[in-house]
């Protein structure tokens, strides 16, 4: 068996201590973590954002996962992870700022949390294509979307502030099974 690489050692000690003496027990195993400077756009690179045990944590398994996880389900996998239950008000604190640094995502039909990885302007309107039966989203950009809610909102003299569309069907997997 090979020896554990630098990173996973770094990720065994980050854990350690946001988890506690837990971690040195050999029936737990460290999380699997994402490096984030691979990822395209992730907001702790490109603005020098300093991220918290907590907060990183949670950013890497929302990357992990690579779908909507929901609070709750979040707590789950950390401590099944780590040994430790983080209570939910450090969960939704950790992700009030990764919201708002732009490196996750909440889909309020869901009420569920996904991460980022693209570089988009905060007043960007977004689409979420979610899967009803897979449940795989895919997140989209639309300059025209932007311009037909900025005519629909000029029209009734109204001030957007979030403009997030969240589209359900299924997707081309799904179409085609």
């Amino acid at each position: 068996m090979a020896s554990p690489s630098l990173v996973q050692q770094g990720v065994a000690l980050l854990y350690a201590n946001l988890y506690g003496s837990h971690m040195e027990s050999k029936s737990m195993t460290p999380p699997v973590t994402h490096d984030h400077s691979h990822c395209e756009g992730h907001g702790e690179h490109a603005r020098g954002l300093r991220l918290t045990a907590g907060r990183r944590a949670i950013l890497d398994l929302l990357c992990a996962e690579a779908r909507p996880l929901g609070a709750y389900d979040m707590i789950d996998k950390l401590a099944a992870q780590g040994g430790k239950r983080l209570a939910p008000i450090s969960v939704y604190r950790a992700l009030d700022f990764l919201l708002e640094n732009g490196l996750v995502h909440r889909l309020s039909s869901r009420n569920a949390y996904l991460a980022c990885g693209h570089r988009h302007e905060a007043n960007e309107p977004l689409v979420f294509l979610i899967c009803d039966s897979c449940g795989n989203v895919s997140e989209r950009a639309s300059e025209t979307l932007g311009h037909d809610l900025d005519n629909l909102a000029e029209e009734s003299h109204f001030a957007r502030r979030s403009q997030v569309v969240e589209v359900t069907g299924l997707c081309s997997g799904c179409r085609a099974a």
